[in-house]
């Protein structure tokens, strides 16, 4: 059979430009050329001359296109399709794809909507007049407590004088207050301020000195009178860490390469304890494997604990290696004291003022002293000692105190023995801790104690209020406002003098006595 044409197979021209569906649909459903009545004509006969089979044919498949038409028409259009409006500029008809047009009702502005607002209620908004706005606004506490005097809304009543004037007063009575504590506190900025440019003065022309004067002529300048009050004044950092070196002195003749030694071998003691965990090395120096183990985990757990609030110590920080090197390598080169709490502070306080080595050799002779190596190896007697030259002296700077302590049996090594074991850096604020390092270096062990003294001094009045547990909680845990100027003052006026007797000789009178005790206790020899 011939060919049909398009037209006559029934197919529809879709536009793929088309903007919407009902469009499409229109041309799917109807011809191309409707009458201006918009009704679609009657399907044309055929020819005379076509064949009648042809004919039906035709009119066949033209009327299943129609109807498939007709089909989605129906479904996606069940309502009865109603005159068209006219298009709304850029989008006509119902829209199914594309942009959605803009919408017709836009934001209001804030003048609008006052314009609307004031024409519905009919009354005006008046903005108060620049003169009547307060000016001082310099110290007016940033909070709502302003906003009392501010007008009620219009719809609630409004404030009557008697309030108004209530809460103006009340409202100049907090501006007074906020003015007057800005003008306390910036006061106080700048007498901080003030002293600190002060000590930064003081600290450069004494920096100056020591470098040129008092270093280079060590030994026959650090006993004279003018020496020993700049001493007394703190010593700049720059140069803390070479005058504690000179002042503590090495009389163990450590050497870096002997530190190195030692720091090898705590490193491979490590590396065995932490591969095998084994207990199969001998007794080295009267120290057990158990015992040194023991000492190498307790540094790991202080470590931890020193200066937390610095986080420069703690694992991760940049001093924590060194901190455990020093450390390590201490209980390897003195295994009969091994590591014990609070050797980390005085460590620690070491390595921040100077290089590894000298550190090590600072710190070894350091706990070497007298009274560091009595309290690091618990000698009972020689603390007993120490607690009772301290009471001495305790009594005679203050009795009313001492009585006092006395009343609820509060001995002295209930506090003290923190105090020494970490030389006062745990229990003060690090750069008055510092100080007091400066003037020990000094005086040596005895401004341990005037130390001691001089903080019961400066809470005296607090302490004389309290009771044994108060007390002891109070001395564990400082406040941490405390002000170098303020206990160094206190320092001053302790006396440490008895019976024109100084430290020493209370302290060698006491081992004196206790030979002789000793001596009287002693058995009787055999026959």
């Amino acid at each position: 059979p011939a060919a049909l044409p398009p037209a006559a197979l029934g197919f529809t021209d879709v536009n793929l430009n088309s903007r919407n569906t009902y469009e499409v649909s229109r041309r799917r459903s109807a011809p191309e050329h409707l009458p201006h009545g918009g009704t679609a004509p009657a399907e044309p006969a055929p020819p005379p001359q076509e064949p009648a089979e042809r004919a039906r044919h035709r009119v066949g498949i033209a009327g299943a296109g129609s109807s498939f038409a007709e089909f989605f028409t129906r479904n996606f259009f069940t309502k009865k399709t109603k005159e068209l409006k006219p298009a709304v500029q850029s989008a006509p008809g119902w829209k199914l794809f594309g942009k959605v047009p803009p919408r017709e009702n836009l934001p209001k502005d804030s003048k609008i909507i006052q314009q609307e607002y004031e024409a519905r209620t009919g009354r005006m908004y008046k903005p108060p007049a620049p003169s009547a706005r307060r000016k001082n606004i310099e110290f007016e506490p940033l909070s709502t407590t302003a906003l009392i005097l501010e007008d009620r809304p219009a719809n609630l009543p409004a404030k009557s004088v008697e309030e108004a004037l209530r809460h103006r007063q009340e409202y100049d009575e907090m501006v007074a207050e906020a003015k007057k504590r800005e003008i306390k506190e910036a006061h106080k900025r700048k007498k901080i301020m003030r002293e600190r440019f002060k000590q930064e003065e003081n600290i450069a022309s004494a920096m100056v000195i020591w470098v040129n004067e008092i270093l280079p002529n060590w030994e026959g300048m650090r006993a004279t009178r003018r020496v020993r009050e700049l001493w007394w004044q703190g010593l700049p950092p720059s140069v803390r860490g070479k005058v504690w070196s000179l002042a503590v002195g090495n009389e163990l003749n450590i050497t870096p390469e002997l530190y190195e030694i030692f720091l090898s071998r705590a490193k491979e003691r490590w590396k065995s304890f932490s591969e095998t965990n084994s207990e199969n090395d001998i007794e080295d120096a009267g120290a057990s494997v158990a015992d040194r183990e023991a000492s190498l985990e307790l540094i790991k757990l202080d470590i931890s604990r020193t200066f937390p609030s610095l986080y420069i110590f703690q694992k991760g920080g940049p001093y924590h290696d060194l901190l455990h090197s020093v450390l390590g390598a201490y209980t390897c080169y003195r295994p009969d004291v091994g590591y014990v709490q609070g050797m980390s502070f005085i460590a620690a306080v070491l390595i921040l003022n100077l290089e590894e080595a000298d550190a090590f050799i600072a710190f070894a002779n350091l706990l070497n002293k007298p009274c560091q190596l009595a309290f690091f190896r618990v000698d009972h007697s020689m603390m007993l000692k120490y607690f009772a030259a301290f009471e001495v002296f305790f009594e005679e700077n203050l009795p009313k105190l001492f009585l006092h302590f006395k009343s609820y049996s509060l001995t002295p090594d209930i506090y003290l023995i923190d105090w020494i074991f970490t030389l006062y850096s745990k229990s003060l604020p690090l750069d008055l801790a510092c100080r007091v390092w400066d003037v020990f270096c000094r005086d040596g062990e005895e401004f341990l104690f005037r130390t001691g003294l001089g903080i019961l001094r400066l809470y005296e009045d607090i302490l004389l209020q309290m009771d044994f547990i108060h007390i002891a909680q109070f001395l564990t845990k400082l406040p941490e406002d405390i002000t170098s100027e303020k206990l160094f003052s206190c320092i001053a006026a302790i006396q440490m003098q008895n019976s024109n007797k100084k430290w020493a000789q209370v302290f060698a009178s006491l081992m004196k006595d206790n030979k002789e005790g000793d001596k009287n206790h002693s058995p009787a020899p055999k026959s």
